[in-house]
């Protein structure tokens, strides 16, 4: 078997292949609640043949979305709603789906992408940010007001929250946002971070708030329910967040009972230079990899091709890969993945009869 297409456990979810669909923003929502999109978004998705389906970022209060239309799960109907949406796709789906939580931090209230993505001005629906330091974005972006103590314990505390509502709902996994330059990765970051308290300066002072809100959603859920972390692996700028400050961070997600971490990259300040390129991001994960002891790494970053994906499990570079733009353009991206790497792979039955007659026992 090719090792692609091995299974692996996360705590006490077992995925039939290392393939995972990593969380991808719709900006589709209304009032935070999924709709008809999100329904047939991620049922398109969840027939795939993945190992896992990871929801878009989730925000766990009002003022945590990155635009209006962001999902959230803060009450009652957001809740319900997300209920409703797992409970339909399951009627023929038994991919396990796990959710991002995550708060926008400075990187709030802004339009959505095909909207410009510019911040929104108090007319168009604005709203005040926070951040860990009195800095804004960039340019012409919303100085954000510096989070004080009190504001920290109900963050914690919405997090849990938002934790314990996705258990209800239906989640088999739960992943913590601690990337792309949102709330917990401006904590993580000396160019975002300059608290002079206890949640400031050094790395271990940095990384204390993004650990808390973790062991306060692993008290909120089973032992054996996966929480994994994403990160980025370093900001791309000089002087800020780097790959050996992230595997320090790593070993202590790994001690805190985090079932993965998921490597991604920049995103925290305008001023990233990244030079694009096929596995452009595999060497943070490759990194991350040989820092932890047994905790699992996805890797992620413009992996299209079935043979980059399955090599970087191969070598030991990562233990799953992330396929998101590449999914998103092909939704079938395992079953091609599967052919091209002479694997078999577990389809709905009215799919059964599209199988090329050219392949042989692709499907099972």
């Amino acid at each position: 078997m090719n090792p692609l297409f091995a299974p692996i456990t996360l705590k006490g979810l077992t995925l039939t292949n290392r393939i995972v669909i990593p969380p991808m923003d719709q900006y589709s929502a209304t009032d935070g609640l999924p709709g008809p999109w999100h329904a047939m978004h991620y049922g398109h998705l969840a027939v795939s043949g993945a190992g896992l389906l990871i929801v878009e970022a989730t925000a766990v209060e009002a003022p945590g979305r990155i635009a209006p239309e962001d999902l959230g799960l803060w009450n009652d109907a957001q809740e319900a709603a997300h209920k409703d949406m797992l409970d339909s796709i399951r009627a023929y789906s038994t991919m396990p789906i796990g959710i991002q939580l995550g708060h926008a931090g400075r990187k709030g209230a802004t339009a959505r992408p095909w909207d410009g993505g510019s911040p929104l001005k108090p007319d168009q629906g604005s709203w005040e940010l926070c951040a860990p330091s009195a800095l804004p974005y960039a340019p012409g972006h919303q100085m954000p007001e510096a989070l004080t103590a009190e504001d920290l314990a109900r963050l914690v505390a919405s997090f849990a929250a938002a934790a314990a509502r996705s258990m209800r709902a239906g989640y088999d996994a739960i992943e913590l946002h601690a990337a792309h330059g949102y709330l917990l990765h401006e904590f993580l970051s000396p160019l975002s971070n300059k608290r002079e308290d206890a949640y400031g300066g050094s790395l271990e002072n940095r990384m204390r708030f993004p650990l808390e809100v973790l062991a306060a959603i692993r008290a909120a859920v089973p032992a054996n329910f996966p929480v994994g972390v994403r990160v980025s692996g370093t900001d791309f700028v000089e002087g800020g967040w780097d790959v050996h400050q992230c595997a320090t961070f790593a070993l202590a997600i790994e001690k805190a009972g985090a079932a993965y971490i998921h490597v991604s990259g920049g995103g925290l300040s305008p001023d990233q230079q990244i030079n694009l390129a096929p596995g452009y991001q595999v060497e943070l994960a490759a990194t991350i990899k040989a820092a932890v002891s047994s905790m699992p790494v996805i890797a992620v970053g413009l992996i299209t091709e079935p043979e980059l994906a399955s090599s970087i499990v191969v070598t030991g570079q990562a233990d799953m890969v992330a396929i998101g733009r590449g999914m998103m353009y092909d939704p079938r991206w395992p079953w091609h993945a599967a052919a091209a790497l002479g694997q078999t792979i577990a389809v709905p039955s009215p799919y059964l009869r599209c199988k090329p007659h050219n392949v042989k026992e692709l499907f099972k």
